[in-house]
């Protein structure tokens, strides 16, 4: 079987299931390009377990629901479902390999999709015929130990299974609603100057200065005043083994200040 990259996602707004978008077209054929998964692993920005002290949980249903954990958007959105199946034998190999590692986690058996994953996956896998589990980020413990859970999950990589951190590479939500901006806006420099230090990072392959962008890079405070949507990056990064490589498959804006980079980690990326 052939090993699969890991991939982060930024998700955006819930509206990238009905907008059109560049990022939207981008995922509508990003399905093709990748070797078919057999299941996919998805670690969600909206998908906390901070409260459990850094514990993780991982879902264990065999018909995960999908959770529309958000409002004031159209009634059309609320309608969508993508009843894609679990994968509870999945989900007991990730606590065994976490229990390997001294990592915690716990296996939730009623958790659904949220929209961190199953509206990008709407466009990736529109079939919604590829098991999903999610696993969750626990937004009081550091970059490292999430790019440490990444490391630990790579193994799933030669077992078919696509692993996608789903986050934003940028996320700004107070100057979002204020600026209300057209979906087509250019990105001020203060978003600009973040994404371009990332991506110089990321082809330097310098892995302790993107754990600690919100701190290192120009204005990561500004992009990330909390660190639940850049969290699943360095998951994804963990999961793209070593020796590190990266690359940007896809960079675009909505709304002027969301980027929506999408990043491919693993030797095998480069073949995206």
């Amino acid at each position: 079987m052939r090993r699969l990259p890991s991939l982060f996602v930024s998700h955006g707004s819930p509206m990238m299931a009905l907008e059109p978008s560049p990022v939207r077209t981008f995922l509508a054929g990003l399905g093709v390009r990748l070797p078919r998964p057999r299941a996919i692993l998805v670690v969600s920005a909206h998908h906390d377990a901070a409260w459990q002290d850094g514990k993780a949980t991982v879902t264990a249903s065999p018909a995960p629901p999908t959770i529309h954990d958000f409002g004031g958007f159209p009634d059309e959105l609320f309608a969508m479902r993508y009843p894609a199946p679990g994968d509870p034998a999945l989900a007991v190999r990730i606590v065994e390999l976490f229990a390997g590692h001294g990592l915690a986690v716990t296996a939730d058996p009623d958790r659904g999709l949220d929209h961190g994953a199953w509206v990008p996956l709407s466009l990736v896998y529109p079939d919604a015929d590829v098991p999903v589990v999610q696993l969750s980020i626990a937004s009081n413990a550091s970059p490292e130990w999430h790019y440490a859970l990444g490391q630990t999950l790579a193994p799933l990589r030669d077992e078919g299974v696509l692993i996608i951190g789903s986050g934003s590479m940028t996320h700004n939500l107070r100057a979002l609603f204020s600026a209300r901006l057209p979906i087509d806006a250019p990105a001020p420099a203060w978003v600009t100057g973040f994404t371009d230090w990332l991506a110089d990072r990321m082809a330097a392959g310098a892995v302790d200065d993107i754990l600690g962008a919100v701190e290192r890079a120009p204005h990561g405070r500004d992009n990330h005043s909390t660190p639940d949507h850049i969290l699943p990056l360095f998951v994804a990064m963990g999961a793209g083994g070593e020796p590190f490589a990266a690359e940007r498959l896809h960079a675009s804006v909505t709304y002027g200040l969301l980027a929506m980079d999408v990043y491919a980690f693993g030797g095998e990326a480069a073949a995206l």
